[in-house]
């Protein structure tokens, strides 16, 4: 299935590609940087225990309203219109305290589905189908039903997902694209959850774009190159965007 949201450095295009390398044996997957789940909802269900884990705050509230409060949340946006007014509301009132995590949900959808590229600043004025996506919220949320939601430095979150059979896959900020993002990673943030990795049981697979510094970094692993077609349409660049898949097994 596919997600209901689409975010920076979505995995729709290389979702398949990526879950060709999964390992057989599992009892435990964990998504270090959610974002939209795309390699998640590519399956039915991964393992027994599947984790997801976002930093991003809203995004998080926005994946534990579908799984709780989907009806909720099916009637907040029940009747929205895709329209500028409403995207600018959404944005000035997203980080409101004074609203309900259901109206939060509500505005940062609005803001997702409504903006360029899902930064969340300028309203596209595309035709989105955002009522085909609310119309099928309970179907997320079944899909949720068993996921566990956590919003961790990914830091903490591997050691205590951590064991033998648990497979990790990391789709951290791309390195030099890190301020597309509306939370900061440095070039440190890279290094450190290189070094986490290092010291897992169990399995991990990261993906980032194909540059020397990644390469270097993670030079002990295994590194498959792959390429997908670029989001940017201008002449100028190039229609093929070069990216990297790094195990730890093989």
């Amino acid at each position: 299935m596919n997600s209901f949201i689409k975010w920076v450095g979505g995995k729709r295009l290389l979702r398949k590609r990526i879950l060709n390398e999964f390992p057989q044996e599992l009892t435990c997957y964990v998504e270090i940087f959610g974002g939209a789940a795309w390699v998640l909802f590519a399956k039915e269900k991964h393992t027994e225990v599947e984790v997801y884990n976002d930093i991003n705050h809203n995004l998080v509230n926005l994946f534990r309203c579908v799984k709780y409060h989907a009806d909720a949340l099916y009637e907040e946006l029940e009747w929205i219109l895709v329209s500028r007014e409403q995207f600018e509301e959404a944005k000035e009132n997203v980080n409101n305290p004074n609203l309900t995590d259901i109206q939060r949900a509500a505005c940062f959808f609005l803001l997702v589905k409504c903006s360029f590229g899902a930064k969340m600043q300028d309203f596209s004025g595309k035709r989105v189908s955002v009522s085909s996506t609310v119309e099928n919220l309970d179907i997320f949320k079944k899909r949720l039903k068993s996921t566990i939601i956590e919003q961790l430095d990914f830091e903490k979150l591997i050691a205590l997902y951590d064991r033998k059979g648990t497979l990790f896959y990391a789709d951290p900020p791309y390195y030099k694209a890190e301020g597309y993002y509306a939370e900061s990673f440095s070039v440190s943030d890279h290094i450190r959850l290189k070094e986490c990795l290092d010291k897992v049981r169990g399995k991990f697979i990261v993906t980032y774009n194909d540059c020397s510094f990644v390469r270097e970094l993670y030079q002990d692993y295994r590194i498959i190159p792959i390429e997908r077609q670029s989001n940017i349409t201008a002449s100028t660049v190039s229609q093929n965007y070069k990216e990297i898949i790094i195990k730890n097994f093989d």
